[in-house]
């Protein structure tokens, strides 16, 4: 059976100013950079094979972070990405009120969209044949009070279990 261990990405400035991000594509910024550098720390003594992350700066950097004190590659992965929030993107809650007072998005993804495409990834990730147990490194919608290392503390080791393919 292949272990996936998840991990948000550190904080970036929109996260600070509390910015929905969806797919724009803001970096780490220093406490981003530090929390990225904590979870490594934190799981220096456990094993993986590859690391994937979704392609958007801020998982990628928070992915190599946490990949090179294990000196395994880094893999892109769009499949993996927050959810597209469209028009929200950018804006703060206050701001989405205003401009939205219905509170609802008028494109992006759907949230079953979202969990359908992400799902896939996790399934195709985890049903590799060389992968043994791997880290992915993406965000979390509304979980921004959740940094990496908190994430961590409440226990990565065993987030998402996934049975390999027949044959696998």
């Amino acid at each position: 059976m292949t272990t996936l261990l998840v991990a948000r990405h550190g904080e970036t400035d929109w996260n600070r100013e509390g910015r929905w991000q969806g797919w724009a594509d803001p970096p780490l910024n220093d406490t981003g950079r530090g929390q990225a550098r904590q979870l490594a720390d934190e799981l220096r003594g456990t094993g993986f094979d590859a690391v994937y992350a979704s392609d958007l700066r801020r998982a990628f950097e928070t992915a190599e972070i946490l990949a090179a004190p294990h000196g395994v590659p880094v893999v892109a992965d769009g499949g993996l990405r927050e959810i597209d929030v469209g028009s929200w993107s950018g804006l703060t809650r206050a701001e989405i009120e205003a401009r939205f007072p219905d509170g609802k998005r008028p494109d992006g993804e759907t949230h079953e969209q979202h969990g359908t495409r992400v799902r896939a990834a996790v399934i195709r990730i985890a049903r590799d044949d060389q992968l043994r147990d791997g880290l992915i490194a993406r965000g979390r919608e509304r979980a921004a009070e959740f940094s990496p290392a908190a994430v961590a503390a409440r226990y990565l080791d065993v987030a998402a279990r996934v049975a390999p393919a027949p044959g696998g």
